[in-house]
């Protein structure tokens, strides 16, 4: 199954590009599920369905469900418990509600599965809450500490309360596999971006931005989507002086050297399938190109280190940093930042050294003597 995550800057049109690929691709007979909470409502185009988020009742499903698990912990605090009618959703409610959407549509038996993500920032932020929040779960809760759960009843014996740690423990192992299922969606090989954009000063940077932000996440781009094109005939002299100033920032992204689909600006709002028909991009929903692999080269023979390959595009060395902690690597590029978890053999090494060319990131390791597997 294939997934596109369509975004874009704040108000480029990334919702009506997201709802005309879907409506295109159900009109060539594939069964495609569109997911947005805020594209308009579409014909049953075959096999076209539509999922829309609904974060209030999402949030209300869950706080009650953990409040009821949480129900003995509560008691004792002498907490008063919360009903439906009273709670309202709380920030963060609709990332989460779009998250389990996504794992939903994963499981929906489509060809294809579109997504209307927010804009750029916000959605590259939701795209990597997954794996942030998993390894936050096991830095606070390591599942391995639930061999202890055979003293709790002599605890709570000594102490003279319940023990609430293994509701804890279940809520956290049950929300470590949600958030397992929806990371794995993200990075499917199956799973690529779709970049709207309109042609302005803004859209150059935010193409470095999101390709520097995916590739940190590795994920693939698609496709950029150059949308609402003025017509380049116009005998309007008004009309033709932002059509030049348009297509000079066009040239632009065509120079960057993505794939590029150009839509046309149709002089009002979209109003229906039809005119949806005329915006739906030229590229196909095909299986995207594979990202390129973060590779370990071995350099051990010629100059004694282990050098990682990390492919950062558009990324520049000022607003680069490396911290090794542990068995990670906390690169921050930007406004970007990832704990990356080394491969194994470069755990057994200590960082001797970085350097950028050209959009890739070599980080040098030299083997630790007291930790390297000696050779006879």
């Amino acid at each position: 199954m294939r997934i596109i995550l369509v975004t874009g800057l704040g108000g480029a049109g990334r919702t009506t590009v997201a709802a005309a690929t879907a409506l295109a691709e159900a009109r060539a007979g594939r069964r495609v599920l569109l997911v947005s909470e805020d594209a308009d409502p579409l014909p049953g185009e075959g096999g076209l369905k539509v999922l829309r988020p609904a974060p209030a009742a999402d949030f209300r499903r869950e706080f009650l469900a953990l409040q009821a698990r949480s129900s003995t912990a509560l008691d004792l605090l002498g907490a008063l418990p919360f009903e439906d009618a009273e709670l309202t959703e709380l920030p963060g409610s609709r990332q989460f509600a779009l998250l389990r959407s996504l794992r939903d549509a994963a499981e929906g038996g489509h060809d294809l599965a579109v997504v209307d993500l927010p804009p750029l920032a916000e959605a590259l932020a939701v795209l990597a809450l997954p794996e942030q929040l998993r390894r936050y779960l096991r830095r606070l809760l390591p599942p391995e500490r639930q061999a202890a759960r055979a003293l709790r009843p002599m605890l709570a014996q000594l102490a003279g309360v319940p023990m609430p740690a293994q509701w804890l423990y279940e809520t956290t192992a049950r929300w470590e596999a949600e958030l397992a299922a929806v990371q794995a969606v993200v990075e499917s090989p199956t799973t690529s971006v779709r970049l709207v954009l309109e042609p302005g000063p803004a859209a150059v940077r935010a193409l470095r931005t999101a390709r520097l932000g995916l590739a940190l996440q590795g994920l693939s781009l698609d496709a950029v989507v150059a949308n609402r094109l003025l017509p380049a005939d116009s005998e309007d002299p008004w009309l033709a002086g932002l059509t030049t100033q348009q297509h000079r920032h066009l040239a632009e992204l065509r120079s960057a050297g993505d794939v590029l689909d150009e839509l046309p600006h149709l002089g009002r709002d979209p109003r229906g399938p039809e005119d949806l028909a005329l915006l739906a991009p030229a590229r196909p929903a095909a299986r995207p190109e594979p990202v390129p692999e973060w590779t370990v080269e071995d350099r051990r023979e010629a100059d004694g280190v282990l050098v990682w390959h990390i492919g950062l595009p558009g990324a520049v060395k000022e607003e680069l940093s490396l911290v090794r902690r542990g068995d990670e690597l906390l690169l921050t590029v930007g406004s970007f930042r990832r704990n990356v978890p080394l491969p194994a053999a470069l755990r057994r090494c200590t960082v001797t050294g970085a350097g950028l060319v050209e959009g890739d990131l070599r980080v040098r390791f030299t083997p630790d003597p007291g930790l390297w597997p000696r050779t006879s």
